[in-house]
């Protein structure tokens, strides 16, 4: 298996800037595994695919505002970070532009990036390490607060119109503040929708994955297996862990809303494995599980995810879950059909 496997042409238009109105008004594309049949729908036609007993698994993670700009100490330079996660308080793993002006030593004097910042000061920031990959450890001075105030939310680089609200980057179920990125299969759902999926007797069940680099880090390699793949926090509560158990006694099929839900189910599933177990209980750690073809799931039934980008760990993670060749003849229906690409596109369900 070749990173080159994962690779597709898609026209450029494709990739949409901006989300639809309302956000349930997205396409949804159904693919069935056993069959390879494909059927084309508005988003809220998923209500058609839910079973009583079915559990659907949505990741509440909010995305915070990381990304900073300022100026270099002592050159006066224009700086831009990205903040990645929190290691230990006030130091963060990031990244950073221009990187010959982000050494070991150097200061940035963060920056109100509009008027909207109200009375928000300005923020030292001073790098500490920079790691082989390119990312750097940095010490904020601050809060978590202050530096927010100064702050805007990530949108993902080929995202080239400005939003004009910037909580159509977050799920309307975001309660834990935490990523870079949204898991962006949960924007399609609106409050009522919701609603309308519980009257289908189907549970709701919400864990935690804050998104990190390797959403904007393409696979460089050409072996998947040499890419090193970065951890992210997840969690999954009391709540969560009774809601898979019922799920499985009772024989509803688990339904991954986003490949970071996923993420979360099959980390949890694997540690259990390991253990010699089959309880689910609530956990908390760091996912490091790289999902690829030859992949075993144990917990995910069904998934709901967006179209994603080439040669990406996202296309290997469905491509697992139903197969290379069935995904890739999926996504070339999806570009004849004109579907919306990436974050703010259309959506698809793999049963």
């Amino acid at each position: 298996m070749r990173t080159s496997d994962f690779d597709y042409y898609l026209p450029p238009e494709l990739i949409a800037q901006t989300p639809v109105e309302p956000r349930d008004a997205s396409r949804l594309m159904a693919l069935d595994r056993a069959t390879g049949q494909l059927a084309h729908h508005n988003f809220r036609g998923i209500l058609e695919y839910l079973r009583p007993n079915d559990l659907m698994v949505f990741n509440q993670s909010r995305v915070i505002p990381t990304r900073l700009r300022g100026r270099h100490s002592a050159t006066g330079g224009s700086v831009e970070l990205l903040l990645l996660r929190q290691e230990t308080p006030g130091v963060w793993l990031a990244l950073g532009k221009p990187g010959r002006r982000l050494r070991p030593g150097a200061r940035v004097t963060l920056e109100p990036q509009s008027s909207d910042t109200g009375s928000a000061r300005s923020l030292a920031a001073e790098v500490l390490s920079v790691n082989e990959d390119g990312t750097r450890r940095m010490r904020l001075e601050g809060g978590h607060a202050q530096w927010e105030a100064l702050g805007i939310v990530p949108l993902p680089p080929y995202i080239h119109q400005p939003l004009a609200d910037p909580e159509r980057y977050q799920t309307v179920y975001a309660r834990q503040p935490g990523s870079v990125a949204a898991p962006t299969a949960g924007l399609h759902f609106t409050p009522q929708l919701l609603e309308e999926i519980k009257g289908c007797r189907a549970t709701l069940a919400f864990v935690t994955l804050h998104v990190g680099l390797d959403t904007f880090r393409p696979v460089q390699e050409e072996d998947p297996a040499e890419h090193k793949i970065h951890t992210e926090y997840y969690e999954v509560d009391q709540a969560a862990a009774q809601a898979l158990a019922q799920a499985r006694r009772t024989g509803g099929r688990i339904i991954a809303v986003g490949t970071t839900s996923v993420r979360v189910l099959e980390q949890v599933a694997q540690d259990l494995a390991a253990q010699g177990s089959s309880e689910i209980h609530p956990v908390q750690g760091d996912a490091s599980l790289f999902i690829r073809p030859g992949h075993q799931f144990r917990l995910v039934d069904a998934m709901l995810t967006n179209f994603h980008l080439p040669r990406s760990t996202l296309l290997m993670l469905v491509s697992a879950f139903a197969s290379r060749e069935m995904i890739l003849q999926a996504y070339q229906e999806a570009v004849a059909q004109r579907y919306r690409f990436y974050s703010f596109g259309d959506a698809m369900l793999i049963l």
